[in-house]
């Protein structure tokens, strides 16, 4: 930095340019929360790995992906975020928030993104092996809608890395640079956001 600002014949030290970045600029770094070590769960897997990293998808529709993540509330709880993208355009066409991470939160989003797209046909829906994904209601719900289920391998976030990608951003452009002052704030400028 300071070479830098040699060069146009300005000198001060790296600590006055950072104050005026933050008293005069209000400019300021976001820190990413550290996440908490993976622990290896039990596998729940029931479907094979039908995209196997590949993530090109030739027109929509055609493979949805879908994953949980969680948000905290001004009250020290946990609300829980369900997204399903179409790959095609790495957007969003369902997002659900509950108070519970469970299959019911799932089936809503995909109930919700079905009538969104009027049903489609011959559809995959790429999840981790996660329980939500793998009870039996939940299957059931994807057969009787013509719908394919494909999963990850477990622990490996990069079977599904278009999804994660999605909440990387969502959280790190959004979640993290405001305050919430209630869940009701929460769920609004949540829905705002995700159908930007």
């Amino acid at each position: 930095m300071r070479v830098f600002l040699a060069r146009y014949g300005i000198h001060i030290s790296k600590t006055t340019v950072h104050k005026y970045m933050n008293k005069t600029l209000n400019l300021a770094v976001i820190i990413m929360r550290k996440k908490p070590g993976y622990t290896a769960g039990k596998k729940h897997k029931i479907f094979n790995n039908l995209l196997c990293q590949n993530f090109t998808v030739d027109h929509k529709n055609k493979v949805w992906c879908t994953h949980f993540t969680y948000m905290r509330q001004p009250n020290g709880r946990f609300r829980y975020n369900c997204t399903i993208i179409d790959l095609f355009y790495r957007s969003a066409i369902a997002s659900v928030n509950s108070d519970y991470i469970n299959t019911d939160l799932a089936k809503e989003t995909l109930k919700i993104a079905l009538k969104q797209e009027k049903y489609p046909k011959n559809l995959i829906l790429h999840s981790d092996q996660g329980q939500q994904f793998a009870f039996w209601e939940f299957v059931l719900f994807c057969k009787e809608q013509g719908i394919t289920q494909s999963m990850s391998k477990a622990g490996c976030p990069y079977d599904n890395a278009a999804m994660e990608r999605f909440f990387n951003t969502f959280k790190s452009c959004f979640y993290y640079r405001f305050t919430f002052e209630s869940v009701e704030m929460l769920y609004k400028m949540t829905k705002e956001y995700i159908n930007w």
